[in-house]
């Protein structure tokens, strides 16, 4: 038995999240309340961080609204104080996620570990332990919803179905490591269940899907955008029975675009790295959020609760899954609004909408007649990875013009920068846009997307 999978307590767990999924809303209540009270009491007892930070408070009377807001920065500035494993430490754990060859194994044998990217400017860290982990494989696996009914009665397991991942896989991020991790502990499964970088050139990736034939494919919507084109256009061949999105927000103008192109359902999700599975569609086409596992706070610029139906300045998060390294009132940095309505599904499960992350793509000639579109997330991917850039702009301003700015200003932010430029440069050639010109500038604030949160990538025209 692997040390991150516990078959008895995966048991337990999946068992609580079935019977949570048809409880009214006072028993789900009841669930958040006693699992709050519990992390809370281990977090002070296992947390120097919390301990500090909670001192003198009563939390036993303390509401939630008036805890003290968290940020990465903060935690990641404490890291060790803010784990309770005393073996868990920063050091060692970015030597882990630096071996593209260890992504999905368990470190020291019981801890699954992945990375965010830096879209606040600030990368974290996230590790998860048996129990985080059994609560994230129940609300995937019994949360999910079904658009073809009929198929998974008879094939509950996806036995007859190929599924590709396209996304960043060659480093620690929470998809990229959830696919690893299933491949590792299913070897049934691994045959078909692939993982595609979405930073092969566009002729070498639509080539790689139509020799695998998967039948149902997860990946961005950005990305699931630039295959919709490409299937249109009659370079890709797919032949889909659903379409799994995730990780941005999904407009209706790029879910009708994809769902005509590939004529089959698109599925939505809403998660991040601190909590994989905040929010899952119902039929109904609706976001509901797991509230038995996790607490979603949409506050004002001053940190005050906003109504029902009105969107946040921002949302703070708190993970009732995770106890080695607790997320208490976390600031996620997107915006979301609950409804002021019970979804007519009948799931007492609360319906938020999101306005989360937001980047465009960019489109750039490619050769005289032609077009590539490069998706945001492949774009950060290489400037996170490449030149250790996190705190950028990339903006489009001519037809092959782009401007990289960075509010750094220092002699490591501008190595930094011409690090960038180069991979860029190289990046951009390699799918085909050999003319670009990259014009970088350090010491530039950046400014604000319609999320609210710092819109990395901004194209010439948006395609919301």
């Amino acid at each position: 038995m692997a040390g991150d999978f516990d078959p008895w307590l995966s048991s337990a767990v999946a068992a609580e999240v079935a019977v949570a999924s048809r409880a009214n809303a006072e028993a789900l209540a009841a669930r958040q309340r006693n699992r709050l009270a519990k992390l809370l009491a281990e977090a002070v007892s296992g947390c120097g961080f919390y301990r500090d930070l909670y001192e003198g408070i009563d939390l036993a009377r303390a509401p939630l609204p008036d805890l003290p807001v968290v940020n990465k920065r903060a935690l990641m500035q404490r890291f060790d104080d803010w784990v309770s494993d005393d073996a868990l430490r920063l050091p060692e754990l970015r030597r882990f996620i630096a071996d593209p060859s260890r992504i999905g194994q368990p470190y020291l044998g019981r801890y699954i570990v992945w990375e965010s990217s830096g879209s606040s400017g600030e990368p974290g860290i996230f590790v998860q332990d048996a129990h985080a982990l059994a609560v994230l494989d129940a609300l995937e696996a019994l949360r999910r919803p079904t658009p073809r009914p009929l198929a998974r009665l008879l094939d509950p397991f996806y036995v007859s179905e190929r599924i590709a991942f396209v996304g960043a896989t060659d480093g620690h991020f929470a998809s990229t490591v959830a696919v690893r991790r299933l491949q590792r502990l299913n070897p049934a499964l691994a045959p078909r269940l692939h993982a595609l970088s979405f930073l092969r050139p566009p002729g070498d990736l639509v080539g790689a899907l139509d020799a695998l034939s998967p039948t149902i494919v997860a990946t961005y919507p950005s990305e699931a955008l630039l295959l919709a084109e490409e299937r249109l256009a009659g370079r890709l061949h797919l032949q889909l029975h659903e379409l799994w999105t995730g990780g941005e927000t999904l407009t209706p103008k790029v879910r009708r675009f994809v769902q005509q192109a590939f004529a089959c359902p698109v599925v939505d999700s809403y998660g991040a790295s601190e909590f994989l599975s905040i929010a899952s569609e119902c039929e109904r086409g609706r976001l509901h959020v797991n509230s038995d596992w996790v607490i979603l706070e949409p506050v004002d610029e001053h940190g005050r609760t906003v109504p029902a139906g009105q969107f946040g300045a921002t949302t703070l998060l708190t993970n009732l899954a995770n106890r080695v390294q607790p997320l208490i009132r976390y600031e996620l940095g997107d915006r979301v609004a609950f409804g002021t309505h019970p979804c007519a599904c009948g799931s007492q499960l609360p319906v938020i909408e999101v306005s989360g992350r937001s980047d465009d793509s960019i489109v750039l000639p490619r050769g005289h007649d032609r077009c590539v579109r490069v998706s945001p997330l492949a774009i950060t991917t290489v400037l996170e990875d490449e030149a250790g850039l996190f705190d950028f702009q990339l903006r489009q301003v001519g037809p092959n013009e782009l401007r990289l700015c960075t509010p750094l200003d220092s002699d490591a932010a501008r190595a930094r920068m011409h690090r960038a430029r180069v991979a860029l440069g190289d990046y951009l050639a390699a799918q085909g846009a050999t003319a670009v010109h990259v014009h970088c500038h350090s010491g530039h604030p950046h400014s604000l997307g319609r999320s609210g949160k710092v819109q990395r990538v901004i194209g010439a025209v948006s395609d919301a």
